[in-house]
């Protein structure tokens, strides 16, 4: 009988093609993209349990937040133009495009929310502005884990089912942590909460992907992707954990704590987006993550 032949690959090349995507600009993309989303998820709860200071904080957050992620992006692209051109058909089954559509669109309402609230005029619109950018903000957080599940990239690929989860928990966590920095304690209670829920969303579903992904799990645990989401494990953890005593009643003690708790939260959530950037870039370039996931379906289905 003919021995099994061992695992190698075209003179030892890459399967897939490196993505040539410039980790600054993409990995910063997504994580200013959570931010952007879940801050406007809180922009509209400040606005409508009457927290104005919170309300701020989170509208300007989603303002800035979105408008660096267009520009990292559109730097990566080279030409706004290629931008503009995304734009020119609507395709429902290209994320890519559908992203482009969506932030065509939720950009500017962000930028309304926040000129209505820091002049003060044209509170209507504002108002108007700040609901419609809450009801796409999830949309804006998770959208780009469909993105990056939507390619060959097996460590991107593999978690498709639970990479949104992940990310819409690290939006959540990092819009937090920009209110709990920034605003006063006795207002950032839905803060507090939203980083609690945030924190636990992002890291179970983070586990559970990992847990089924099999051999494409590897590159999440080996060498700077494995620092880096360790860094976000740990920080994410211990951010969620004192912004639930960074509650008004400690006093100066309570600014502080949530000052610190929002610091951890949004570089934990930063340290993911960019730990998940470089183990889809790992796991392109080793051949055995494509090659060996696609024998083992192919004996499955003829077992």
């Amino acid at each position: 009988m003919v021995p099994d032949a061992a695992f190698s690959s075209y003179y030892g090349e890459p399967v897939l093609n490196r993505p040539t995507w410039k980790p600054v600009d993409i990995a910063g993309y997504l994580y200013l993209g959570g931010l952007a989303g879940g801050s406007s998820v809180l922009a509209a709860g400040g606005q409508v349990t009457g927290r104005p200071a919170l309300t701020r904080v989170a509208k300007l957050g989603a303002a800035g937040a979105i408008t660096l992620s267009l520009g990292a992006l559109v730097h990566d692209l080279g030409r706004p133009a290629r931008f503009l051109n995304m734009l020119r058909v609507f395709k429902p089954t290209s994320p890519m495009n559908t992203g482009s559509w969506l932030l065509a669109g939720y950009a500017p309402l962000t930028l309304a929310a926040a000129a209505a609230d820091v002049t003060g005029r044209w509170r209507l619109v504002g108002a108007g502005a700040t609901a419609a950018a809450a009801v796409l903000g999830p949309a804006v957080a998770t959208y780009t884990a469909v993105l990056l599940s939507d390619t060959a990239v097996p460590a991107w690929h593999e978690g498709y089912r639970a990479l949104p989860f992940v990310f819409a928990g690290s939006g959540a966590s990092a819009a937090a942590g920009l209110t709990l920095a920034c605003a006063p304690p006795r207002q950032t209670g839905p803060a507090r909460r939203t980083a609690v829920l945030g924190a636990a969303l992002e890291l179970g579903a983070f586990r559970l992907m990992k847990r089924g992904m099999g051999l494409a799990a590897e590159p999440f645990e080996q060498g700077r992707p494995h620092r880096l989401l360790r860094a976000a494990e740990a920080l994410t953890a211990g951010g969620a954990a004192l912004a639930a005593c960074a509650g008004p009643g400690h006093g100066g003690r309570g600014r502080a704590l949530g000052v610190v708790a929002g610091a951890a939260l949004l570089t934990g959530s930063a340290a993911l987006r960019f730990g998940v950037f470089h183990a889809g870039v790992a796991s392109a370039e080793d051949p055995r993550y494509t090659v060996v996931p696609q024998r083992e379906r192919l004996r499955a289905r003829a077992g």
